[in-house]
């Protein structure tokens, strides 16, 4: 299997605990992308998920609700050697699709499930059959 670094994205969407929600899920919506990573003074907090956002509505979300009141704080990490293997299981057994990776204190990417699943199937597939 492939080291996570291989599958990776490095170019994540990252805010910062203080943010709006609401701007935060425009963001998502413009990058149309399942999840933004939380940043407190530069350092992982969390992530926010759509799941997250989703909650946030159910509960009555309101213009002042900010990042940290919806994020999934001290989320589980993977290194980039990690074999995406590893990454596969985690997300399984955690019941998530995304993934911070850090190296040491700093965060380098995310892998999704959407990372994982080509190397499961065959590329060469016709979409359809």
């Amino acid at each position: 299997m492939p080291a996570v670094r291989d599958r990776m994205s490095s170019d994540v969407l990252s805010v910062e605990t203080s943010v709006s929600i609401l701007e935060v899920a425009q963001r998502m919506v413009d990058r149309n992308v399942g999840a933004v990573l939380v940043l407190d003074g530069g350092r992982l907090a969390g992530i926010l998920t759509e799941r997250d956002v989703l909650r946030a509505v159910a509960r009555g979300l309101r213009d002042t609700t900010r990042v940290a009141d919806c994020m999934t704080a001290h989320p589980e990490t993977i290194a980039p050697d990690d074999t995406t293997e590893h990454a596969a299981v985690l997300m399984i057994h955690g019941g998530f699709r995304h993934l911070p990776v850090v190296e040491g204190d700093n965060l380098v990417g995310v892998i999704s499930i959407r990372d994982l699943v080509p190397l499961l199937l065959d590329d060469t597939t016709p979409r359809g059959v």
